[in-house]
């Protein structure tokens, strides 16, 4: 792969790094707060593939100057030969004709081996610059970005990763309103570890998409992440009261409740979940940001 090549692998690159930070994609793959910085690496990438052709253009032509340059020392060193090999002609004229042999011998064994010497570091030189094809696999992680959108992870990871339920710092007042809307990790975390007293009574709405356990039991989860989907993990509640009959892993649905007491362990890394009682659930739309990032905030 040539520096052409590899400016223009870098170019799209960072194209396409800047259409999905301009757009919703991003958010399939890092958190909200990072869009300055994937904006800011397309531009870098853009940048460096410009810089690399504008390099690889000065390079050529100064190189082109180069050879110019040396055409004509070439024709002074062939005028210096031409009067070196004159001499040698009279020399060998009055020395005799066996000298005279033996002088043009080594000039033309000199020759030759400086011709074959060239030669031969050119076949070098040209091997040297030869890559192997399969380095142009290196683009196909790029076609992926530009044609592909992947979806953001759902049920199948979150039953085979253990919550990551964690103690929060503190237990700030509820807002007014009834029902409250409320993060599914706020409610999970006041449920499991202040034992719903900052919840009370009060009808919460939380929004999720369902898992189902190899029992079949519902939960509602959603992926919290620190930077990106490569780190996400999952917290669930589960759900009892008024479930639908019908319920289809990675669903999303609003549901409406109050807390209850009752929780379980998870089997994959045995973190507490905690329950909510339904007394009403719809099912909604994908929200804009499918992952929860209040869990480290």
């Amino acid at each position: 792969m040539n520096r052409q090549a590899q400016a223009a692998v870098l170019f799209l690159v960072g194209a396409a790094v800047l259409h999905a930070g301009s757009t919703d994609l991003y958010l399939r793959y890092v958190k909200a707060g990072l869009q300055p910085l994937l904006l800011g690496a397309g531009v870098v990438l853009i940048v460096a593939a410009l810089a690399t052709v504008w390099y690889e253009v000065r390079g050529a032509r100064a190189a082109k100057g180069s050879r110019g340059e040396g055409g004509h020392g070439g024709d002074l060193e062939g005028g210096r030969y031409g009067d070196g090999q004159a001499h040698g002609d009279r020399d060998g004229d009055r020395l005799g004709h066996r000298d005279g042999q033996e002088h043009g011998d080594r000039l033309g064994h000199r020759d030759g081996q400086a011709h074959g010497d060239r030669h031969e570091d050119g076949e070098e030189q040209g091997h040297a610059h030869r890559e192997p094809r399969i380095s142009w696999l290196l683009i196909l992680p790029l076609l992926a970005l530009i044609l592909v959108a992947p979806p953001a992870l759902g049920s199948y990871s979150a039953m085979r990763t253990g919550t990551a339920l964690q103690a929060p710092f503190a237990y700030p007042a509820l807002p007014a309103g009834d029902p409250l809307p409320l993060s599914l990790v706020d409610y999970a975390g006041r449920a499991a570890y202040d034992h719903g007293r900052s919840l009370g009574d009060r009808r919460i709405t939380i929004t999720g998409f369902v898992a189902l356990d190899r029992a079949g039991t519902p939960y509602l989860v959603r992926m919290a992440l620190n930077c990106c989907a490569a780190d996400a993990q999952p917290v669930k509640i589960g759900l009892t009261g008024r479930i639908p009959p019908v319920l289809q892993p990675d669903t999303w649905l609003e549901v409406t409740g109050t807390y209850t007491g009752e929780r379980t362990k998870d089997p994959v890394n045995g973190g507490i979940i905690p329950f909510l009682d339904v007394s009403l659930a719809r099912p909604v739309a994908t929200p804009h940001d499918p992952y929860d990032e209040s869990w480290n905030n």
